[in-house]
């Protein structure tokens, strides 16, 4: 079993930036790739960024390349989200997932998680 628990969240106005983060514990953390998904309401969640087991692969949703920026620090057992220029859009909760990978495989689907936090509110002002 792996505990996920985001921080980091809240308002901010269209511009600025926040920084999410997600502490895990239970299982060694190197061998865990990991993603960040949103889920706006009304909407389905959808994976913004992921990262691979050992940081070297990253993938992004086109609507925040360039904007946010995935990382990881396995000292720390922790992953980020750095999210900058911020837009209304931007607006959902965000949730931080795990799943177990032995081949450096990068996942974007929700389905292919198996762990969760229990999400982070983020909400972009104009």
């Amino acid at each position: 079993q792996v505990q996920l628990v985001e921080s980091g969240g809240g308002l901010v106005q269209a511009g600025g930036s926040l920084r999410l983060s997600c502490a895990a514990s239970g299982r060694t953390f190197t061998g865990y790739a990991m993603g960040w998904f949103r889920q706006a309401p009304g909407k389905e969640r959808e994976n913004v960024a992921a990262i691979n087991r050992n940081g070297g692969t990253r993938r992004y949703a086109d609507s925040v390349q360039g904007r946010f920026t995935i990382s990881r620090d396995d000292a720390k057992n922790t992953v980020y989200l750095q999210m900058n220029s911020l837009k209304p859009e931007d607006t959902a909760v965000y949730y931080c997932a795990a799943r177990g990978d032995s081949y450096g495989t990068v996942w974007v689907k929700s389905s292919n998680y198996a762990y969760w936090g229990q999400g982070t509110q983020v909400t972009v002002s104009s």
